[in-house]
């Protein structure tokens, strides 16, 4: 009898302690991404690598689960902290950049282009260092892993100026589909804009899916700027520089993202 009574009693601190958030475990991966260290993915790399460590342990299993009140996590040896506010902004990505915050071969990188910001921010998606046009850049972790995972594909819109003629059937085929190496890849929508320039829209994020599905169809790439992530445009932001999302627009991601 003294041990059901003793049973209950625990149930009932557990329950209670669950409801107060007391003892909520959060995936290792999210409670980085929400310091604003990297991404989920740039965070699973970290555990990889053996560079995180909790409580004095290192960790490697993916998907670790602790209770972010009370574990203290240390990447590469510094303690990391949820970060309070969250940043969002919109950033005009010049030809030749790479999309990463630090680039160890001294390329142009993003970070380059935002430092008066004192937050740790990270990409959103990549674009090749050869295109230009929107990128993000946040320190929300949860944002950053739903706008880059497949299941919820946001659409993303380039313009396109190639050289010589069009091809007679390239728009059809383009939207029919194309079997590549790594699946089939095709575009949702597709415009002439004039004879140089064509508009067209993707769901998918694949390593250079843009590129190879004009080269599958004899389009020559001269310039591939992307001009829509999701609900947002880059709009007249000038190369180099970045905006703040706005209200709106934050409102609008979230609803695509079911957040």
């Amino acid at each position: 009898m003294a041990n059901s009574r003793l049973i209950v009693i625990v149930r009932a601190k557990v329950a209670l302690s669950l409801k107060d958030g007391s003892m909520a475990l959060v995936r290792l991966n999210k409670i980085i991404a929400d310091a604003g260290i990297t991404s989920r993915r740039g965070a699973d790399e970290l555990i990889y690598e053996g560079r995180v460590s909790v409580d004095g342990d290192v960790v490697r299993e993916m998907g670790s689960k602790f209770d972010p009140k009370t574990s203290q996590v240390m990447v590469d040896g510094e303690t990391i902290r949820p970060s309070l506010t969250k940043t969002y902004l919109a950033l005009h990505k010049p030809r030749g950049v790479v999309s990463t915050m630090y680039d160890p071969e001294g390329r142009p990188s993003l970070s380059d282009f935002i430092s008066v910001r004192t937050e740790r921010l990270f990409h959103v998606g990549r674009l090749d260092k050869d295109s230009e046009g929107l990128i993000l850049l946040s320190n929300d972790g949860d944002m950053t892993f739903r706008a880059t995972h497949p299941s919820y594909g946001l659409e993303k819109t380039y313009l396109i100026e190639y050289a010589g003629t069009l091809p007679r059937d390239a728009q059809k085929n383009l939207k029919k589909g194309i079997e590549l190496e790594d699946g089939l890849g095709r575009v949702l929508d597709f415009k002439e804009l004039s004879p140089t320039w064509i508009e067209v829209t993707i769901h998918e994020g694949r390593y250079h899916i843009i590129r190879r599905l004009m080269e599958a169809v004899g389009v020559d790439v001269l310039r591939l700027i992307r001009t829509r992530f999701g609900p947002i445009l880059l709009g007249d932001v000038l190369e180099g520089r970045w905006r703040d999302l706005n209200e709106v627009e934050l409102i609008n991601l979230r609803k695509a993202l079911d957040l």
